[in-house]
């Protein structure tokens, strides 16, 4: 008897494959730069954190990995931001223009595409954008890093590539020890690797509809202008903050010049947004910042991109909701449009369980460490987010500890929702409904 599986719970058993092959690999010799097996914390922690575009790391990528190493943890982060599903689906369209309905409906499971028949188009999106932007992007920070820093072809071209690929895929993996501090005097490289991340970041449904409808953007649908406004909103206001709050900190900001201090200031916005990278220290942040990076991390980008968190279309959708309660009209409304009753508790679903599952972790991590309250919910936020930025305390936090954040980056990988979806095989419509009363709120 042919077993067939919801959508929803084959992304998931997906992302559980990668991750385990990835471990196995990691742990060959031939991964390690030193030539032995690594253990299998190490080894399943990094493959996490790739396959989860997440960035959390317990070893240092450039000195403890080989070349081969590196390799692999390039792929499963490409991997990972590329979708499992859509990856699998795009094989399908390869052999076959008219891919089967299941491989649609799971594809559109991955990428939170808007109908099904726009499955096939966004899948080619994400082939043509997936592979033009990091290519472009690899040779403009290989250009830089062979004439401005004098590294050979060679090396310059596996940096530019490696670091390209990261930030598309929001990962936040570098092969620098120190992250990318040593070019935050650079805008040459920090703008691409900022475009990169804000690229693949918005969400392939909004580069898809924005394609469509070039010439007339007042066509675009709600999702797009809603996560292109809270896109704009969020990267000025974090903008704003980062230098409010870091401006005179002579451990972060205080040292740069002017043009250096905005590059950087915008830098901290884009990052924070599930990126990962960080061209200062994260750990001197003043305690406003880390603040921010809350506030940041937990929303993350767009959906069906590569970017993690709730998502800006969700968080839109609950400010549009409470616009609406406080004026006291019935119906949420925006750019000319009323926003569905599903969406609306969709969102509310997806933001209370995205808030448990960052506290539970809290809980988790406070009751198995030592450290301080406000540097683990930082690690906590950027775990779920799959953001990878860290104050210093993850190589630090013993084995438990490490296995908690692994579980809250698959959880924010994943997605709240695919994952409750992948347990509750399909819902079902009752045949009655139970006479409706209104309880007290507030």
């Amino acid at each position: 008897m042919k077993i067939i599986l919801h959508p929803a719970r084959a992304v998931t058993l997906a992302f559980m494959a990668a991750i385990a092959a990835g471990t196995a690999l990691l742990m060959l010799p031939a991964a390690s730069a030193a030539g032995t097996s690594a253990p299998l914390l190490v080894a399943f922690f990094t493959s996490v954190s790739a396959v989860c575009v997440t960035g959390l790391v317990t070893v240092d990528t450039g000195t403890y990995w080989s070349t081969f190493g590196q390799a692999t943890i390039m792929l499963l982060f490409q991997l990972g931001g590329f979708g499992i599903m859509t990856a699998a689906t795009l094989l399908g369209l390869m052999v076959n223009r008219s891919p089967r309905l299941r491989a649609k409906l799971i594809t559109q499971t991955e990428t939170h595409s808007l109908g099904l028949g726009d499955v096939a188009s966004i899948a080619r999106v994400v082939l043509v954008v997936t592979l033009l932007s990091q290519a472009a992007i690899a040779a403009v920070l290989a250009l830089r890093l062979h004439f401005a820093y004098r590294l050979d072809w060679l090396e310059a071209g596996w940096s530019g590539l490696f670091h390209a690929v990261s930030a598309f895929n929001n990962a936040g993996f570098s092969i620098h020890g120190d992250g990318l501090v040593r070019y935050a005097s650079d805008a040459l490289i920090l703008s691409p690797i900022m475009l990169a991340i804000v690229v693949g970041g918005i969400g392939f449904p909004v580069l898809h509809d924005m394609r469509q409808r070039l010439r007339e953007p007042r066509r675009w649908s709600l999702h797009t202008k809603l996560t292109l406004t809270g896109t704009l909103v969020l990267l000025l206001g974090g903008f704003c903050a980062a230098l409010l709050f870091e401006w005179d900190n002579p451990r972060t900001l205080g040292p740069f010049d002017m043009a250096d201090k905005l590059v950087n200031g915008m830098f901290i916005s884009v990052s924070a947004r599930t990126a990962g990278f960080n061209a200062i220290d994260i750990g001197a942040l003043s305690h406003e910042s880390w603040a921010l990076h809350y506030f940041l991390m937990f929303i993350g980008g767009g959906s069906g991109g590569t970017a993690g968190g709730v998502k800006v279309g969700t968080v839109a959708v609950l400010v549009l909701l409470v616009l609406a309660e406080t004026k006291g009209h019935s119906d949420t409304e925006a750019f000319g449009r009323r926003v569905g009753a599903a969406s609306q508790r969709q969102a509310i679903t997806v933001l209370a369980l995205g808030s448990l599952v960052v506290v539970l972790g809290t809980l988790a991590l406070l009751r198995l460490t030592d450290f301080p309250t406000d540097q683990v919910i930082f690690e906590v936020i950027s775990a779920f987010g799959t953001v990878g930025l860290s104050t210093g305390i993850t190589a630090q936090l013993p084995a438990s500890g490490q296995v908690v954040l692994a579980l809250l980056m698959f959880f924010g990988r994943v997605g709240t929702i695919t994952l409750a979806t992948s347990l509750i095989l399909g819902a079902r419509r009752m045949p009655y409904r139970y006479p409706e009363e209104h309880p007290i709120v507030g």
